[in-house]
């Protein structure tokens, strides 16, 4: 009785979920027709003289550069594959190999203003050496680094005629990009290298033995890590391994450490790799990573076309992205300014998933394994904890190895996420509205881990028990997504200015119809994801 209900459960939450989305994309198309010719950022497409989404500009440079960046990284996986075959170099002569590309590479990417990347570089080699076996040893790495990561910011990367007027003529040969907004991720690199130094000598911060290895916002047993790790159980070695495992004193030399802050297929955006993990795939430069098969790479790569069709797909008909640069949702109804925030979200979803996977591709070519970034789809979350973990994920991995875990970890939870994602905000940018997206999803968080906190210590003795567990955890989903929907909303659209309008819009008369129909498509979407997890787990363990 009770598997025959649960699969009826099953079937209604399916096809609300097909009704869902039929809806949203019928009613996408027809704004996007209707309002083509009032919203800003559209360009001639190729797709049956269609316009194209070109209002967000990261997507317009990636989109357009992508030819150029795939011609030059082919050329450097094949000089270095030719080298390695042919010279026959080893891990030292390939170190030197990938550090000349990867600077050839800056050189056309910064110009001159390489000179500041590597001189703020050697600088905090040169702090970590000389701090590492101190007690002052944190407070010098991040006082240096916040230093230059907001100083750079402010200054907007420099000018060479600030360091005299002789050196001005510099200035006319910056690249064609701009150093200091890379500099983000080579500052995360810099305090990777810094505590990974600091913690071989002074006795990994994890037990090597594996009782107390991190993982995302918690903690496991190593040897259950193994026990669920498909790579493991294989007999290879997974990231987590490459992570914890401190390597030898030699790796950390100076051309290892420069190589790693600028190598070039994860120079631009990442994803994050820490200074152990690349370190620890040095010995094996002579040939590529193993992990990855040239038919498991290929199909990376297969997949990776088939989502740049979607995203091409849903530039070309769906203009999701320009409503929002315009601010012309402001003039629709609140059923359709759901419509187009929830576009929205996908949309930059979809956009970071292209960018990340693409490098990471060429990452996997040229022989070094990172960490995925988005493992899972932004519509596959129904929780704050799981959504960080899967957008962005490097990033969530360096966060807790280097912030969460030195901070005191989950013994001060509920402070370290304030820190936690100030931070984050200042990295990306120094604007209000990052931290007022940084600060609400802090606000949001907290009831979150407290619920999920006591849900561990309730023990459903009943069915009953167990139908009223499921149904306030999928209230509670319901509440997480729209409160989620709202941060990202602010910190990346709307901005701090704009809270007010969209919560009076949805309390009005015609938006609290809309309001009740979103938080229950929420209620019902938790659900089915919670219902797939199960089957998932259950899967799993056969």
């Amino acid at each position: 009785m009770k598997s025959c209900w649960k699969k009826r459960e099953l079937t209604f939450l399916t096809l609300y979920a097909l009704l869902f989305y039929i809806i949203i994309i019928r009613r996408s198309l027809q704004i996007s027709h209707d309002y083509h010719h009032k919203v800003s950022g559209l360009r001639p497409g190729w797709l049956a003289d269609q316009l194209n989404d070109a209002s967000d500009a990261q997507w317009r440079n990636f989109r357009g550069n992508l030819p150029v960046l795939t011609a030059v990284f082919g050329i450097f996986a094949f000089v270095a594959y030719m080298l390695r075959v042919y010279c026959q170099l080893k891990a030292r002569g390939m170190a030197v190999v990938w550090l000349l590309i990867s600077l050839i590479y800056l050189t056309y990417l910064h110009g001159a203003c390489i000179i500041f990347i590597l001189s703020i570089a050697s600088a905090n080699f040169l702090i970590v050496k000389l701090f590492a076996r101190t007690k002052y040893f944190s407070s010098a790495l991040w006082v240096f680094n916040l230093f230059f990561l907001i100083y750079n910011r402010v200054h907007g990367g420099y000018s060479f005629s600030s360091f005299g007027q002789h050196w001005a003529y510099l200035d006319n040969f910056r690249g064609t990009f701009r150093w200091h907004i890379c500099f983000n991720f080579v500052i995360l690199r810099m305090i990777s290298f810094g505590y990974d130094y600091h913690w071989a000598h002074h006795g990994s911060h994890f037990d090597q033995k594996g009782f107390d290895v991190c993982i995302s916002l918690g903690t496991e047993p190593f040897w259950k890590h193994i026990q669920r790790c498909h790579i493991c159980k294989a007999g290879k070695v997974c990231y987590l391994h490459l992570q914890e495992r401190s390597v030898p004193n030699d790796k950390f030399s100076f051309s290892i450490y420069l190589c790693y802050l600028v190598y070039a297929p994860l120079y631009i955006s990442g994803p994050i790799i820490s200074f152990n993990a690349f370190a620890s795939q040095f010995p094996d430069l002579d040939m590529p990573q193993n992990n990855y098969s040239v038919r498991d790479v290929s199909w990376y790569g297969l997949r990776w076309l088939f989502s740049l069709f979607l995203m091409e797909l849903m530039t070309h008909l769906l203009y999701y992205n320009a409503f929002a640069i315009s601010g012309l949702w402001k003039q629709l109804s609140p059923m359709d300014v759901f419509i187009i925030g929830y576009g929205v979200l996908n949309f930059m979803w979809l956009k970071f998933f292209l960018i990340w996977r693409y490098f990471r591709l060429w990452s996997l070519i040229c022989g070094i394994e990172a960490p995925e970034n988005m493992p899972k789809c932004i519509n596959n979350c129904y929780n704050l904890e799981s959504f960080w973990k899967n957008w962005h994920a490097s990033f969530n991995k360096w966060l807790v190895r280097y912030m969460y875990i030195p901070l005191g970890g989950s013994q001060r939870k509920l402070l370290n996420v304030w820190v936690i994602f100030s931070f984050v905000a200042i990295w990306h940018d120094l604007e209000w509205k990052l931290l007022s997206w940084a600060w609400l999803t802090c606000l949001f968080f907290v009831p979150e881990m407290i619920l999920k906190s006591l849900a561990n210590t309730f023990q459903a003795e009943s069915s009953f028990g167990e139908f009223i567990f499921r149904e306030l955890s999928a209230v509670a989903g319901a509440v997480t997504i729209t409160c989620l929907m709202v941060a990202n909303l602010v910190g990346y659209v709307i901005g701090p200015s704009g809270i007010n309008w969209f919560i009076s819009s949805f309390l009005q008369k015609e938006g609290l119809p809309v309001l009740g129909g979103m938080f229950m498509t929420f209620y019902v979407g938790t659900k089915g994801l919670k219902f797939t997890d199960i089957v998932g787990g259950i899967a799993d363990k056969s």
